[in-house]
């Protein structure tokens, strides 16, 4: 296939280098180690049932074998564990990093010994979407990188847990590979959003997608309708307002999406505009959130804000938030700019919202309001 006049990763990373004179070259880097290790997770994940990469993690021995279980309460895919120790080994090495936090491990994860602390942290969930694996359905990676406070003057120690604790606002890199039809991945380091495609013939990202813009204007939305009965008032009034189409108060039709896996509903997003909502709701009131704040809500919003829309808890900003902890969770609404403020708007101002939608109403929609 021709790639003629396409810049590879490196070459971007360097032209990218050169507006900055004084930096080190560390963060360009670190971000090839970590695209290796995407590809990587690509060929696995390509190859599936051959390469006995389908189904869950089985740890123990002999009758004590049972599925693997993370530290989110998550049963554990093969793919999960794998995709995991990959990142781990193409970016513990290189000297770039102080340390990384991974969704799959309960605690931060320091530098061997034996390998340079550099002045970096990476925070990832190694296989975002891994329920979809067995069926064949878009997964991905996403990730973040954080500068450690402090770092030229703590290179000969570990980073503590709170080095990690930085709002999303403070990352100096983001993006997420998306294995799908194509192997792609999505950059962003402080200077708008960029896609590049895994050209399989040469094992290079080649830039596809330069100066990614979320569409301003969009008619469609994605968000999990069998929790509907737990949605906070705002949600459920946006909601049936983007259901009620034409003749609703919106003037237009809508179309519903649902993918289970998020970073391929923030790609959808990022090329042809929409909404994503995993909003808090009442489900479980003890928890503010499905979503991982560090590895998951703040390199999606990191992204999203770069390439001109928005990322909010239903609320206020998600790059704004303190962390609390590594494994904090969150509500995350993202998208077209104008449909994330409208939330936002119908939370600050409530109006008067049915206790039930026609759509999602315990009586069937279909069924005659006659006897």
């Amino acid at each position: 296939m021709p790639t003629k006049n396409r810049s590879t990763l490196t070459q971007f990373l360097i032209e990218e280098r050169r507006k900055h004179p004084d930096a080190s070259g560390d963060l360009n880097a670190l971000i090839l180690n970590v695209a290796m290790a995407c590809k990587a997770i690509a060929k696995a994940v390509a190859f599936g049932d051959l390469g006995d990469v389908l189904g869950d993690h089985v740890a123990g021995g002999g009758a004590a074998q049972q599925a693997s279980v993370n530290v989110q309460g998550e049963t554990q895919k093969k793919l999960d564990v794998l995709s995991n120790d990959l990142f781990i080994r193409m970016n513990e090495w290189s000297g770039h990093l102080a340390g990384m936090a991974s969704e799959e491990m309960e605690m931060p994860i320091d530098i061997p010994a034996r390998f340079p602390r550099g002045k970096y942290l990476l925070v990832f969930d190694p296989l975002d979407g891994s329920s979809n694996i067995d069926v064949n359905v878009t997964v991905g990676s996403i990730f973040g990188v954080f500068r450690r406070p402090g770092a030229a003057d703590a290179a000969d120690t570990p980073p503590s847990g709170a080095d990690y604790l930085q709002a999303g606002s403070a990352q100096v890199a983001a993006g997420y590979a998306l294995y799908g039809p194509t192997t792609m991945l999505v950059l962003s380091v402080g200077t708008g959003v960029f896609g590049f495609t895994l050209d399989p013939t040469l094992g290079e990202f080649m830039l596809t997608h330069p100066n990614i813009r979320v569409p301003e204007q969009t008619q469609e939305f994605a968000i999990n309708a069998s929790n509907s009965r737990f949605w906070e008032a705002p949600v459920r009034r946006y909601v049936d307002e983007c259901l009620a189409g034409k003749t609703g108060p919106r003037g237009k039709d809508f179309n519903m999406r649902w993918i289970a896996s998020m970073v391929a509903e923030a790609h959808r997003i990022m090329m042809r505009g929409g909404v994503f909502m995993y909003p808090r709701d009442t489900k479980d009131p003890t928890k503010a959130g499905r979503l991982r704040l560090m590895y998951e809500a703040n390199p999606i919003g990191f992204l999203m804000e770069q390439a001109g829309g928005r990322a909010s808890t239903g609320e206020f900003p998600i790059l704004g938030i303190q962390p609390r902890e590594l494994h904090q969770r969150i509500g995350l609404v993202f998208g077209s700019k104008a449909e994330v403020e409208r939330i936002e708007d119908y939370h600050r101002n409530p109006a008067a919202v049915k206790d039930s939608s026609p759509l999602f109403a315990a009586r069937s929609l279909f069924l005659s309001d006659t006897p």
